[in-house]
């Protein structure tokens, strides 16, 4: 149930004034997450129902967690795994739940939950009328009508799905589990146009700024290959870019860029930083993993901080860290069970270095 303060601000002024303030009455829900900050999705752990969302404030440099059942009243659901604002609302895919929450972006009230998928990964906007959703078990690709908030169809890719990108009218998508393809569909028609091969378990995709598709390959679960950086042309399909990972114990994973467009990220050891321009992968890593247990990252498009989650043992509470852009640490802050993906709300900036 919402839950509302009252905040009374008493004015001195002159006995001049002779006039009295009366008391300003402030939603605390909106007061939460109307301002700047990053969305934190908790997995919590598999088959409890224990995923939650934590909301760090960069108004307050305080987080709030469990923001999801505190403000809607009842749990956000069963592993909870991405979450893409567009416009005024916010989209919430919560995977072994098989739905889709949907919430006003700046106050979290619920407008609806969409039921009735199969094993959600991650969601992409198409435009104000359709998005796709991609699957772990399913070999479709979900399309959702966004005016009634219903699944209007299916895209047939004859495999599973993971991360998917949009660029212009073109959706590439990545075949993680097992697969070695990214699946292009036109969103204009919903078809698929053609695929492209690349590394084993292409597990995390992002778009720089000279429209290069970079992929995330980690090699397979099993460690049956070496983990690939690929970084393709969007036009041609051609592979731009190829740098391979030197042991094949390496387990990359969750490739971000920044806000400019010319600064990769990934996990490795470490949080690794690498120049879209570079000839060779990070010897390094640019924070150092310690006693922590990274797991995600995102990067403030405004401001370049990186953020980066720790699960510790995947069973208690686990942390955000801010770090600036030299690596530097900022703050932790505790969140809910598994932090994973992280989801920006922010204002743009065009002064993005």
């Amino acid at each position: 149930m919402t839950r509302y303060f009252v905040i009374i601000l008493f004015f001195l002024t002159g006995f001049s004034c002779g006039k009295t303030e009366l008391p300003l009455i402030i939603d605390s829900v909106e007061s939460i997450v109307s301002g700047n900050g990053a969305f934190v999705i908790n997995e919590g752990n598999f088959r409890t129902g224990n995923g939650s969302l934590s909301y760090y404030s960069y108004d307050s440099s305080k987080i709030q967690n469990d923001i999801f059942r505190r403000i809607v009243g009842r749990p956000l659901g069963d592993v909870p795994n991405a979450m893409e604002i567009y416009g005024d609302k916010a989209y919430i895919v919560v995977n072994n739940s098989g739905t889709i929450e949907v919430v006003e972006k700046n106050t979290l009230k619920s407008v609806t939950t969409i039921p009735g998928l199969i094993s959600p990964r991650n969601i992409s906007i198409i435009n104000s009328n359709k998005a796709y959703v991609t699957s772990m078990y399913s070999d479709s690709v979900a399309i959702l009508n966004l005016k009634d908030y219903t699944v209007s169809g299916y895209i047939n890719i004859r495999r599973s799905s993971e991360s998917l990108v949009l660029a212009g009218n073109k959706v590439f998508i990545a075949n993680w589990i097992g697969g070695n393809e990214i699946i292009v569909i036109n969103a204009d028609n919903d078809r698929i146009t053609d695929s492209i091969t690349v590394g084993q378990e292409p597990e995390s995709m992002e778009m720089d700024k000279n429209n290069i598709l970079w992929v995330l390959c980690n090699g397979g679960w099993r460690r049956d290959y070496f983990a690939e950086l690929i970084g393709i042309d969007i036009q041609t399909y051609e592979k731009e870019k190829k740098y391979v990972f030197p042991d094949i114990s390496d387990s990359p994973s969750c490739l971000t860029i920044n806000g400019g467009g010319d600064t990769l990220y990934y996990v490795e050891k470490g949080v690794r930083r690498m120049c879209i321009s570079d000839p060779e992968l990070p010897d390094e890593p640019l924070i150092e993993e310690g006693t922590h247990f990274f797991y995600k990252i995102g990067i403030n498009p405004v401001s370049g901080e990186i953020h980066v989650t720790d699960a510790v043992d995947y069973q208690q509470n686990g942390y955000l860290l801010r770090y600036r852009r030299s690596g530097q640490l900022i703050s932790s802050s505790q969140t809910g069970i598994i932090p994973g993906s992280i989801c920006f709300k922010v204002q743009p900036n065009p002064l993005i270095e």
